[in-house]
């Protein structure tokens, strides 16, 4: 039987990747929308959605492991926390 911080620990790396599982669903809908495409065409939103996600996923690592997140430069959107459950 797995201790208990080892549980606490598996389900924070899960939760920490569902951000990369995200990430990887959003590329790969786009590379299934654009199948017969060479190159593929991604919109602007798409790809403040992936930064964002990514964005996300490295200030919640960067918070496990006690580093300060960098400044945002000027106009960059703030980050919101979210919550999987």
């Amino acid at each position: 039987m797995e201790s208990a911080n080892q549980t606490k620990f598996s389900a924070g790396l899960a939760r920490q990747l569902s951000s990369l599982k995200l990430v990887s669903r959003l590329l790969a809908h786009e590379l299934h929308a654009q199948a017969s495409a060479k190159q593929i065409v991604l919109s602007r939103d798409e790809v403040i959605e992936i930064q964002t996600t990514l964005d996300l996923f490295i200030e919640q690592l960067g918070r496990n492991q006690g580093v300060v997140a960098p400044t945002r430069a000027a106009g960059e959107p703030a980050l919101l926390t979210a919550r999987h459950n």
